[in-house]
């Protein structure tokens, strides 16, 4: 387990250096190249992962077979599909390597292992499972409340770096709006 993952951890939660270091058993190293999927949408997801380096986009395909992104998972974040992870049930999404990206990763029974030794392990996974669960209810109400402008320019100002290493097809469809209208609005700012 890297130092990038202890750092992430203590700035979240509290967690002392003899719990971390009884975990480290139960994490591996994982290396997913571009285009490659960490999960595909019809498959259980067995993994939780943090992004050590790299970026992965979740997204799931409607009824019309597009596919819509809705997460974007860079440096110091975890990614899963939560539902197929936690259920151990086929997942509704896929997560797709945008880039060349390093994971530290931790199957679901090893997950459930700590939870059930480690108060610190099951406090940390209740932060990030709340952490989780803002961002999807503030992503729902962006997509709902904001113009197609708002939304780009939130996305400059909490994720800037994402504008520089996503193709504009996955950003507009990110923040529900055609290529074209994320084009204007590019030209526009």
């Amino acid at each position: 387990m890297s130092d990038r993952l202890r750092k992430h951890l203590r700035e979240t939660a509290t967690i002392s250096d003899v719990e971390f270091e009884k975990a480290l058993p139960y994490f591996s190293n994982k290396t997913i190249g571009k285009g490659e999927y960490f999960v595909k949408q019809g498959a259980v997801c067995k993994y939780m992962a943090f992004v050590e380096e790299g970026l992965l986009r979740s997204y799931f395909l409607n009824e019309k077979g597009e596919e819509i992104t809705f997460c974007f998972e860079p440096e110091n974040s975890f990614s899963t599909s939560y539902k197929s992870f936690i259920l151990q049930c086929p997942s509704q999404l896929s997560i797709q390597a945008i880039e060349e990206t390093k994971l530290t990763v931790i199957n679901h029974q090893n997950l459930q292992k700590l939870y059930e030794t480690s108060y610190q392990w099951l406090r940390i996974g209740k932060l990030f499972a709340e952490k989780e669960y803002i961002f999807l209810e503030q992503y729902a109400s962006m997509l709902n409340n904001e113009s197609a402008k708002e939304k780009y320019l939130r996305l400059l100002k909490e994720n800037p770096s994402i504008i520089q290493r996503v193709k504009l097809k996955y950003i507009a469809s990110f923040l529900g709006v055609t290529s074209r209208t994320l084009s204007r609005i590019r030209k526009e700012l």
